[in-house]
């Protein structure tokens, strides 16, 4: 689930959540699916901000052409490449299925090529580990009862991402600056609750979905636009409460309860659980389960008891169903002690060999630690620029050596009521040392990019 301080298209969930916790990408976003009619996004939507963001596509391209280019000159940018493992796991969609020529579109050839990558289909991968502990957790406590879905596709409709979970028309995480458009009414995935009301339509009265989920967000060691989710589903029916001699709901979210502090104890040991009262549209009531690991209070997942209007739409009347979901990443780098969620994406066996299928105690242990080189970057903003803008053109040009982007400075000059913004970009690799004249030439290609595409003046 979302804490109210998530940003970009996870602010979706901010008005109804809450968390001590500095959040980590990859929390619930669940569905309501009590949608009445489809509803496309706004074309109100699709605004300046909407044109800046197609121009960033164009932009990145043409960085990655300047990039290779350079290279047969001299040993220049050499983003983290990757997972160079076997690939299994589902293809990824043709390019001209998710860069189209759609004025909606707003999705990069660095976007794409994280797709089809399939960290959660390698067993040995962090991600993969993790995935497989909790399948495995479910068919022991379950056995035979739950189905998994991890190979569903990643291109969803505007109606399965935002309406069947009742986000507004005109909610902010509907905003081309928060979601990948491929067209005005089909997305990258947002979250594996995309996939919730099909499922249930089926009659999938327990399942698994575990998937690669896509969000426009900030640059830091904790946030990447491409992370894993997965969420359960449980649905009961009118004898399995009746038996118990309980109320249905009563008896969904004990059941609830005790699945899921089972579940946190698998990869964390025996640590002491404890449930935070929490608010979501489309459970009730609704729950954060925190652990207590490495002395501190920490969130494991968002869950709760399904609105029962999502059951009486998609998979019938007379039911009770809880549902939860939650990140893997979220909980790989603090069960592995993995500092940079770049890691992931990385073909470095120093990385990989690390970590071994069904081995939730590794540790990982640093094999380098190359410099930091920093830029700053100041500027008056403009209708076009929003952070999420900036990230995704920095991205675009520098891919994964870019280790984060943040905000130094915001003035506003009393006299012109203009805002200047003054940021600083961290370029490093974790695999080799980088050198002046390349991170010149890609902090010149930004500023260059944030001059003609985002419409600031460069100070």
């Amino acid at each position: 689930m979302q804490s109210a301080t998530m940003r970009g298209a996870q602010r979706v969930m901010s008005a109804c959540m809450s968390g001590p916790m500095q959040p980590l990408t990859g929390r619930w976003l669940q569905l309501n699916l009590a949608a009445a009619a489809p509803v496309r996004a706004s074309s109100s939507c699709f605004s300046s901000a909407q044109k800046a963001l197609c121009s960033l596509q164009t932009l990145a391209s043409s960085s990655s052409k300047r990039s290779s280019s350079s290279c047969s000159r001299r040993r220049l940018v050499r983003p983290m490449a990757t997972a160079a493992v076997q690939v299994t796991g589902p293809a990824a969609p043709a390019r001209e299925q998710v860069l189209t020529q759609d004025l909606a579109n707003n999705i990069t050839d660095y976007i794409y090529s994280k797709m089809g990558v399939n960290l959660h289909h390698q067993p040995n991968h962090p991600i993969g580990i993790i995935k497989q502990a909790i399948y495995d957790y479910f068919e022991q406590l379950y056995p035979g009862l739950f189905k998994t879905f991890d190979d569903l596709y990643p291109v969803v409709t505007t109606v399965a991402n935002f309406d069947e979970i009742l986000i507004p028309a005109d909610h902010v995480s509907r905003s081309p600056n928060d979601t990948y458009y491929i067209t005005s009414d089909k997305v990258l995935r947002c979250h594996t609750s995309a996939h919730q009301a099909e499922l249930l339509r089926t009659k999938q009265g327990a399942f698994l979905v575990t998937g690669d989920v896509y969000r426009r967000d900030s640059i830091d060691a904790t946030h990447y636009p491409v992370f894993h989710q997965m969420e359960g589903v449980r649905v009961f029916n009118t004898a399995d409460w009746e038996a118990a001699g309980m109320d249905a709901t009563a008896f969904a979210e004990q059941e609830l309860k005790g699945a899921l502090e089972g579940l946190a104890k698998r990869p964390f040991g025996d640590v002491e659980c404890r449930w935070v009262d929490a608010y979501f549209p489309f459970t009730e009531p609704s729950f954060e389960l925190e652990i207590f690991f490495n002395g501190k209070w920490l969130e494991v997942l968002g869950c709760g008891v399904m609105q029962q209007v999502i059951l009486d739409k998609n998979y019938g009347p007379g039911h009770k169903a809880w549902a939860f979901g939650l990140g893997l990443e979220r909980l790989a780098m603090v069960l592995f002690d993995i500092p940079d969620i770049r890691l992931f994406w990385s073909d470095d066996e120093r990385f990989l060999k690390q970590f071994k299928a069904g081995d939730l105690k590794g540790k990982f242990k640093s094999y380098s630690k190359y410099p930091p080189c920093y830029k700053d970057m100041a500027f008056w903003i403009s209708p076009e620029f929003t952070e999420n803008n900036l990230c995704e053109l920095v991205r675009g040009i520098g891919g994964d050596l870019v280790e984060e982007v943040q905000l130094l400075d915001n003035f506003t000059n009393p006299k012109t009521q203009r805002t200047s913004h003054c940021y600083r970009i961290t370029y490093r690799s974790m695999e080799r040392s980088l050198t002046d004249e390349e991170i010149n030439e890609l902090q010149a290609a930004v500023r260059q990019g944030v001059a003609e595409k985002l419409k600031v003046e460069l100070r």
